[in-house]
């Protein structure tokens, strides 16, 4: 029999919770994650922690008794890997007769050609192996329209600004011309300060979860990001002796 997982911090006896379900609260936001991979249990586990969100998480086979556990939702994420043509209309029926709410696949590589994004409701899909980074911004995007550039999304340390929602960064009100690794390597340790990193959790955070390249690639990019912000932002990265580093304020 499938299991049902909810994402929130009560326990139930075929349940794991880590959030609290927001039925009532105006910004929270309740998601249906459809997928068997560990993986994105453990990222939705993460993301709990940085976002206003609960998730309840159901298998492929489980989609029926998730929708209906009585539960509202405000997105479905779709592991493609898996999901059959069958579960894949179903889902466009779910989301189609209930407000047109939005919907992120979860693809890899060899899905992409055969992906079919519904014209009636906003979508989008992220790869497999993307970054936390990409992933928690491409979800924010669908359970957030509108807020791109609220406040929240500007991050001010000492004369920089970063963007989070468009992804630049500005010292001095000028911007600094970034890779999308730079950047994200930068606004990662930025919006998570007073916390030592290692490379290889950086690389994990960062990079994504199948980069196979070695840790000196964190160093490359540090030394990068250090010389394009400028002494005194790249005073906040500190580099900590035999762990990694970190973003200090």
């Amino acid at each position: 029999m499938a299991v049902l997982c909810y994402s929130q911090v009560i326990a139930l006896q075929t349940c794991d919770i880590i959030g609290l379900w927001g039925d009532a609260l105006q910004h929270h936001r309740n998601i249906l994650l459809v997928s068997k991979a560990q993986l994105l249990r453990d990222r939705m586990t993460e993301l709990s922690h940085s976002l206003d969100v609960s998730t309840l998480i159901a298998p492929h086979d489980a989609f029926e008794q998730a929708i209906s556990s009585g539960h509202e939702f405000d997105l479905v994420i779709l592991d493609l890997n898996g999901a059959n043509d069958d579960l894949e209309q179903r889902v466009d029926d779910y989301i189609s007769e209930n407000g047109c709410m939005p919907i992120l696949f979860v693809v890899t590589e060899d899905r992409l050609s055969s992906l079919r994004q519904p014209t009636q409701s906003r979508s989008d899909f992220v790869m497999a192996n993307s970054s936390d980074l990409e992933f928690e911004l491409r979800l924010s995007q669908l359970l957030w329209p509108g807020e791109e550039t609220a406040p929240s999304d500007l991050v001010h340390i000492d004369n920089m600004t970063i963007n989070l929602a468009t992804y630049q960064v500005y010292v001095d009100d000028n911007p600094v011309d970034l890779t999308l690794m730079e950047y994200s390597l930068l606004s990662f340790l930025a919006t998570h300060p007073s916390r030592a990193y290692s490379r290889e959790a950086l690389l994990h955070r960062v990079w994504g979860f199948e980069y196979c390249g070695g840790t000196r690639t964190v160093d490359v990019h540090i030394r990068r990001v250090r010389s394009k912000v400028g002494l005194q932002v790249a005073s906040h990265i500190v580099t900590v002796r035999g762990v990694g580093y970190l973003f200090k304020l």
